[in-house]
């Protein structure tokens, strides 16, 4: 049983980055909504607690609250933004909105006598995001940093090991910030470090072995790296027992399902492609809402599915490849449902499956990553960029052709391969079709033709992103190879927008 540190959620933005900063530290995490009851975790047994931010004043009478006999426990606790917020009103301090908010990058001046900022410069950037501060601080706790407007930046009540940050150590915006949380691993809470990877793949081959026995499983496979990695996963377990079901529906980028399928053909499991293309295609004709496109999509996959699955016979199990933050995304006890945890593509909840079994659900998306490369899936699977379900069809502006999905798929191929020859590359790049039209003009002819976007963007953990600044050189060569390698396009712009205000996709 490893180590465990609870990341208790006020609703932060950064809660899945905390979680995951901790893992990559060799400490497991478990994110839970902020009001988790005491006695809950104390069976979780923790060996420190982090509180995340959140997008509430914790002085209104309707804002989250942890149960206070968390401070009881005699478990280390660090406060992150409301986090700190939250515990030093507990312990009687004040917290007021401030007459000048901070957000950004800002200046800092740490107490580097604190074991917290222990080898971390004195002067020091920070990312701030707020509107409220700790005006006073509760008896027994001392300030360990401040900023221009903000005279508590950090706490801490060292003697109880409570410790309150203000800024987001957890984002990369702030430097040394991982030192920091690293500091409160091993330096507050004692932490051994024993999480490893290698332990996990044991432990998941161990219990599908015991759980599904000589059964035959199936696994609804979409090419993306969650499901490639489960299908990896289940070959080492049970090789020879599983099917895939893979559903083209056409919207893959250039060659993908023939490199999926020749990847999986490979492999001790009954692959099955369903070439639904056409299907697909008919099923969205004239739509031209993003969200309805996504939904008759994810609908039709569920279909197919459905028949292919009752093709096969009874067979007992089906597995998917969730993974952890689908799991937090579902919605806890506090806030909203950002995305409904679901069955791959939206599958009926009423297939005929004795069990669901989910191996992936205690992961995130990088970790998947590193299982793959271990069950020696290969880089052009393990290290995918991140695609949309609806694929291409949402990289179309307006209604979706056979016609323009070949023209961003070329696109794109171009595009990809153009960016494959940079020796640093930006973490997504793809080719968008915009719907509109240009003039220009080719030979001694005018033309009126489609207009293509690229989108090149530069992140850590996808919830932030900036846009790559890609060199004139290789957006010109781009450039040119798309409009004079596809004869529909007559102009390629390229988007500067960071994340936020936009998102990374244009749907």
């Amino acid at each position: 049983m490893n180590e465990l540190v609870l990341v208790l959620d006020f609703g932060g933005q950064y809660k899945e980055l905390i979680a995951r900063t901790v893992r990559g530290l060799s400490v497991y995490s478990e994110i839970r909504p902020g009001n988790t009851v005491v006695d809950e975790i104390k069976n979780l047994k923790p060996i420190g607690i982090i509180m995340t931010g959140g997008p509430n004043s914790v002085y209104l009478p309707n804002s989250f609250k942890c149960d206070p006999g968390i401070f009881k426990l005699g478990i280390p606790i660090l406060g992150i933004c409301y986090g700190m917020q939250l515990m030093c009103q507990i312990f009687g301090g004040d917290v007021r909105p401030c007459k000048k908010g901070e957000f950004g990058r800002v200046k800092a001046s740490l107490k580097t006598d604190s074991v917290l900022f222990a080898g971390i410069h004195e002067k020091n950037t920070v990312l701030m995001s707020h509107t409220d501060f700790v005006s006073k601080l509760p008896d027994g706790f001392v300030s360990i940093a401040a900023t221009a407007d903000c005279p508590h930046a950090a706490c801490e009540s060292s003697s109880q090991k409570f410790y309150g940050v203000q800024f987001h150590p957890e984002v990369e915006h702030t430097d040394g910030g991982r030192k920091m949380i690293e500091h409160f691993l091993y330096d507050v809470c004692g932490a051994k470090g024993d999480y490893r990877l290698d332990d996990y793949i044991d432990t998941q081959v161990r219990q599908i072995r015991q759980k599904v026995g000589y059964q035959k499983v199936l696994l609804a496979l979409s090419g993306g790296v969650d499901s490639s990695v489960c299908a990896g996963l289940l070959t080492k377990a049970i090789p020879g027992q599983v099917t895939c079901i893979f559903v083209d529906h056409g919207f893959m980028r250039k060659n993908e399902g023939d490199e999926i399928e020749r990847v999986f053909s490979s492999r001790k499991l009954n692959f099955i492609r369903v070439n639904a293309q056409r299907r697909f295609l008919s099923k969205i004709k004239g739509v031209t809402d993003p969200e309805r496109k996504r939904k008759i999509i994810g609908d039709e996959f569920a279909r197919v599915f459905e028949e292919e699955a009752g093709k096969l016979g009874s067979i007992p199990f089906m597995v998917q490849g969730t993974i952890y933050p689908d799991v937090i995304e579902s919605g806890g006890k506090l806030g909203s449902t950002i995305k409904s945890h679901h069955n791959v593509g939206g599958l009926p909840e009423n297939l005929a499956f004795a069990e669901v079994i989910e191996p992936l659900s205690g992961l995130f998306k990088d970790e998947v990553r590193i299982l793959g490369k271990k069950l020696g899936l290969p880089a052009s699977l393990t290290e995918r960029q991140p695609f949309p379900g609806p694929g291409l069809a949402i990289r179309i502006m307006g209604e979706v052709t056979q016609e323009k999905l070949e023209v961003v798929r070329m696109a794109d191929f171009i595009m990809c391969e153009e960016m494959g020859k940079l020796k640093r590359k930006p973490q997504q790049y793809f080719a968008v079709y915009t719907g509109t039209c240009s003039v220009g003009v080719k030979g001694d002819d005018r033309t009126y033709d489609a207009v293509i976007a690229l989108r090149a963007v530069t992140t850590s953990d996808f919830m932030t992103g900036e846009y790559t600044p890609l060199s004139h050189k290789v957006l010109s060569r781009i450039a040119s190879r798309i409009t004079s390698e596809i004869s529909s396009v007559s102009r390629v712009v390229y988007d500067i927008t960071s994340k936020p205000p936009a998102t990374v996709e244009w749907e």
